[in-house]
């Protein structure tokens, strides 16, 4: 369908609780929001639950677009109040009224209208969901789903492995690997260590050899810590280490590079943002694995432009969480070999939809595979039943 002369009418924000794209914010029976190692792990009365310190507290925000033909484009991320009140009080003049597809422009004059107090965080959150909205609306119009739209599929299925706390039931599920959170930081010193790494070695016994285990430490070390951990856990054949240090500690990545083993990658991005953030990364650090969040890092626009930057370094690009968004990407990218499966069960005992009870028809893994249909866009829709709390534009 054409698009020609199309125009964006309306966009619209939302914020919503109990799960969605803020996917912390859970009751206290859910394992992802139990005791995991977290840069706030070092304070005793904030080590015991993530919710403690705030974890869930902005929320999901949704991002709805809509064309003069009536058609709608919705997107998700973090972020909840304050960055639906950035759209619509300041990123919504760059959308209302442009050709619908002008996604670059729109996505260039957001990013250099909040320059001076984003890049990075909750403004990045949301030109991220706009951006999300857009591609889905453009989708939508032109009857083609996004992977078609930005080159096409390079495989006809996406191998995925499981985060969460149980591998051997991932393996059960069908998927290639397993990545656990981990339990005990630095501040827990050498009996925390030496639990994670009972942990390990008994998944392991319970896995096999050939299963991938990766460690998941959600920016909760500092650098001699997470070189022990990662020293010690290549003795059970850890495949990657992941986002040990905070995002801006690109120093500590960089050592921690330089004294891996040769068959233990050290990986991040996922609070990271825009190509900028990941050209250190890839110069400064050489990480293995770069793991950009198409909901934070600036959505799909900016995503590709992660991607191809990561691509002539020859380094893979596996993007974290963000369920259907990011398979559309993992499909068109030959650097993008497999992908992550967010496990939202309570138990990480079944696969779920990583964003219910958000949206409908969402696409999940089968057998530890995803495979895309030509529904067009992100081939989604939000739930009817979804509890939205409009967020209007300030008088």
């Amino acid at each position: 369908m054409s698009v020609t002369g199309r125009k964006i009418v309306d966009i619209r924000a939302y914020v919503v609780g109990g799960g969605g794209a803020d996917y912390h914010d859970q009751d206290g029976e859910h394992w992802i929001v139990n005791q995991i190692a977290t840069p706030m792990s070092i304070y005793p009365e904030y080590k015991q639950t993530r919710t403690s310190f705030g974890i869930n507290a902005l929320k999901t925000l949704v991002v709805e677009v809509e064309s003069d033909n009536g058609e709608v484009g919705v997107g998700i991320s973090t972020g909840g109040f304050p960055a639906a009140w950035i759209v619509m009080n300041h990123l919504d003049r760059f959308i209302k009224g442009q050709a619908v597809e002008a996604v670059e422009k729109m996505w260039d004059q957001m990013y250099r209208s909040t320059m001076y107090y984003g890049r990075k965080g909750v403004v990045m959150n949301a030109i991220s969901a706009v951006d999300l909205a857009l591609w889905d609306l453009l989708g939508k119009i032109r009857q083609e789903p996004v992977y078609a739209m930005i080159g096409g599929k390079v495989r006809d299925e996406i191998s995925c492995y499981a985060t969460g706390p149980r591998p051997d039931l991932a393996k059960e599920m069908g998927f290639i690997g397993g990545k656990m959170p981990l339990v005990y930081g630095h501040a827990d010193g050498e009996e925390g260590l030496k639990k994670n790494i009972t942990q390990l070695a008994e998944m392991r016994e319970k896995v096999g050899d050939e299963f991938w285990l990766m460690w998941d430490c959600w920016m909760a070390l500092d650098l001699p810590y997470a070189q022990k951990l990662m020293e010690k856990s290549n003795d059970y054949g850890l495949r990657w280490i992941e986002e040990c240090f905070n995002p801006d500690d690109y120093w500590a990545y960089r050592d921690l590079k330089k004294r891996a083993p040769n068959n233990v990658m050290v990986t991040g991005g996922e609070h990271e943002a825009t190509r900028y953030g990941f050209k250190m990364l890839l110069d400064y650090c050489d990480l293995d694995i770069l793991q950009p969040d198409v909901g934070w890092c600036g959505g799909l626009t900016e995503l590709i432009k992660i991607g191809n930057l990561a691509e002539s370094y020859g380094k893979y690009v596996v993007p974290h969480g963000s369920g259907v968004y990011s398979y559309h990407y993992v499909m068109t990218k030959t650097n993008s070999p497999f992908a992550e499966y967010l496990v939202m069960s309570p138990h990480a005992d079944k696969v779920v939809p990583q964003y219910y009870p958000l949206l409908e028809g969402e696409i999940i893994p089968e057998n530890g595979k995803v495979k895309l249909d030509d529904r067009p866009g992100f081939g989604v829709t939000l739930s009817k039943d979804a509890d939205l709390k409009q967020i209007l534009k300030d008088a």
